[in-house]
C-alpha cells in the first residue's frame, strides 16, 4: 500500500478544465478535495517483471498468457529483453468519495474527481520509483497502458490477470474493458540494457484522442 503524499494541484484544476490559474472559488473546491482525498484514500498496487519474446502475433510476456500487439507497443519494446506491468488503483474508496458529494454538492464533486485523477497519476509515480528501487533496470521506458496507441484497450482482463490484481488488489475490468475502481491505471514499462528512445506519449498515441472530452475543452489528461 502507498501512502498518498503530495497531489499536483495544477493537475488537478487541468481535470477540471480549467486553464491558467483557478480563481478563488475553485481554489476553495481543490483545498477542500484534496483534504478529502488524502484523508480517505489509501492507493495499492501490484506488479511483476517478465521476460519479453517477439512472436509471429505479438510481444509475450513469458510466463503469462499475455501477448501485447500492435505496432505502437512492438516500438516501445524495441530494445527491450525484459518488461514490468503494473497496476495501481486509489481503491474503492476514492469511487464513493466521488458518488457521497454528488449528492450534496455537484460542484465538489468534480473536485474530488479530478484531485482523484490526479492522485493515481502521482500513485503511478510512488508505484515505480519502488519497483525501479528494487530490480535492476538499466534503462527503462515511459508507463504504456492498454488503449494507447494501436495496443488493445481489451487487454485489460489478461494484464490484471496476469497480475493476480482482482485478489491482491481487488482490481477488476468491465466486460468493455473499463476498470473498477474507476481511479485506476495499468501500464507496461519496458527494460533495457541499452539507453532507449523516449517515444512521445499522450494525445499522440492515444486511442480516445478524437473524441476525448478533454482536448475538446483545450486540456490534456496526463501532465508528460
Amino acid at each position: 500500500m502507498l501512502s498518498l503524499g503530495d497531489v499536483s494541484r495544477q493537475d488537478a484544476a487541468r481535470f477540471m478544465g480549467v486553464r491558467g490559474e483557478p480563481d478563488s472559488q475553485v481554489s476553495a473546491l481543490l483545498d477542500r478535495a484534496m483534504e478529502m482525498v488524502i484523508g480517505n484514500v489509501r492507493p495499492q498496487f501490484v506488479w511483476r517483471e517478465f521476460g519479453t519474446e517477439q512472436r509471429d502475433e505479438g510481444i509475450a510476456l513469458i510466463g503469462s498468457e499475455l501477448i501485447l500487439t500492435g505496432k505502437d507497443i512492438a516500438r516501445h519494446l524495441q530494445s527491450c529483453k525484459r518488461a514490468v506491468l503494473m497496476a495501481v488503483t486509489l481503491s474503492s474508496e476514492a469511487d464513493k468519495l466521488i458518488r457521497k458529494t454528488a449528492v450534496t454538492d455537484v460542484a465538489l464533486s468534480l473536485a474530488v474527481d479530478s484531485v482523484c485523477s490526479a492522485a493515481v497519476e502521482s500513485a503511478c509515480d510512488m508505484a515505480e520509483t519502488e519497483i525501479f528501487s528494487a530490480i535492476d533496470a538499466p534503462y527503462r521506458t515511459w508507463r504504456f497502458s492498454p488503449g494507447y496507441g494501436d495496443l488493445p484497450l481489451d487487454l485489460q482482463s489478461k494484464v490484471l490477470a496476469a497480475l493476480n490484481a482482482q485478489r491482491r488488489i481487488g482490481l477488476t475490468a468491465t466486460d468493455s474493458s473499463l476498470l473498477i475502481p474507476s481511479k485506476s491505471v495499468t501500464a507496461i514499462i519496458g527494460i533495457s540494457d541499452v539507453p532507449v528512445e523516449q517515444r512521445k506519449s499522450g494525445c499522440e498515441v492515444c486511442n480516445l484522442r478524437e473524441s476525448c472530452n478533454y482536448r475538446r475543452i483545450g486540456v490534456v489528461c496526463r501532465s508528460k
